[in-house]
């Protein structure tokens, strides 16, 4: 088998974990707040995050060097977290997946005053024709608009706004910090809001948050080996296989069946992203490749984001490198 078809494999197998994850998430917030699930959920995954960084032995310390666009991208892995788990507990799976996906259109118009990106008609017609998805899916003035509406556009803005600071900030902030911070901060605020929220959990649903954890970490590690085997521009686009998913869970566990706008809305969505993706996959379109290069999912900041684990790991292995030579 060919290394880029076993990364799409991986990168679909991951994918489909992360949509599991998501169904737990959702059969919790029908009983619980959604910032005791993150709280519990970041709280189980940190010490997986700890044992897989503890390797980490080059020098500095937790202190962030670009200490504004860390804390601007902290508190936006925060809102999203917050923001994603809340719609995915009050709204139907796929349409989550849906407004979701619209972060790559976002990524694409931030890359512009933070980057210094240029973004052409080709580009600018696809991510107005994807946002007139987006719209399809709302049908604002036809249907009634919910908080969970709201939550899943504020998850899509706070995943774009975290996914560009990362490209900005990502060649001179230690990955560690990137890697830990957000799950830090989740923890300190839900930890703050949690006594306000609680309610008693039985075993079987403490054992439903530990499974959040340890399907955030599997999945994420399959990503960063879908990475290694394939090229970006293979695996990126399996992101959207989540839309398939979360259609088959919705039906099977929520009785979810989405209707024709929401499937229309998602496809219109899914193909403006595909066409960014593709248009800087060719390398003379785009000089930084924002999109291409956001290599998981949204962002929450309550597991090791593949990104930057995959930068940190590249550089462990530079750095034995660059000792031998001197």
């Amino acid at each position: 088998m060919q290394s880029n078809t076993k990364g799409a494999l991986l990168a679909l197998m991951s994918f489909g974990l992360f949509s599991t994850h998501d169904v737990v998430v959702k059969y919790l917030g029908a009983t619980y707040s959604t910032f005791q699930i993150v709280f519990f959920s970041v709280l189980l995954g940190f010490p997986l995050a700890t044992m897989m960084l503890m390797g980490d032995r080059s020098g500095g310390n937790l202190v962030p060097r670009r200490p504004w666009w860390t804390a601007l991208r902290t508190m936006a892995s925060v809102m999203t977290a917050a923001s994603a788990f809340y719609a995915f507990s009050t709204l139907p799976m796929a349409q989550v997946y849906a407004i979701l996906f619209s972060a790559p259109l976002l990524i694409t118009v931030l890359s512009i005053p933070v980057l210094g990106e240029t973004v052409r008609l080709r580009r600018w017609i696809a991510i107005l024709v994807g946002l007139c998805g987006v719209l399809i899916v709302l049908r604002p003035g036809s249907t009634e608009l919910e908080l969970g509406h709201a939550a899943a556009l504020t998850a899509a803005v706070g995943s774009a706004l975290a996914s560009i600071i990362v490209r900005k900030i990502g060649n001179e902030e230690r990955s560690v910090v990137l890697l830990l911070y957000p799950m830090m901060t989740n923890l300190l605020l839900m930890g703050i809001l949690l006594p306000f929220v609680y309610e008693p959990m039985p075993l079987v649903d403490f054992a439903g948050l530990a499974l959040i954890a340890i399907l955030a970490f599997c999945a994420m590690l399959g990503i960063i080996g879908a990475y290694r085997r394939a090229e970006a521009v293979i695996v990126a686009p399996m992101q959207y296989s989540q839309i398939l998913w979360a259609t088959m869970f919705g039906m099977l566990f929520f009785g979810e069946t989405p209707d024709a706008m929401t499937l229309l809305g998602a496809s219109v969505i899914i193909g403006s992203g595909l066409y960014i993706l593709l248009r800087e996959g060719k390398g003379n379109s785009s000089e930084n490749r924002p999109v291409l290069r956001t290599r998981s999912r949204h962002d929450t900041g309550t597991y090791l984001r593949a990104g930057s684990l995959l930068r940190w790991q590249n550089r462990r292995q530079e750095s034995p490198a660059q000792n031998e030579d001197n």
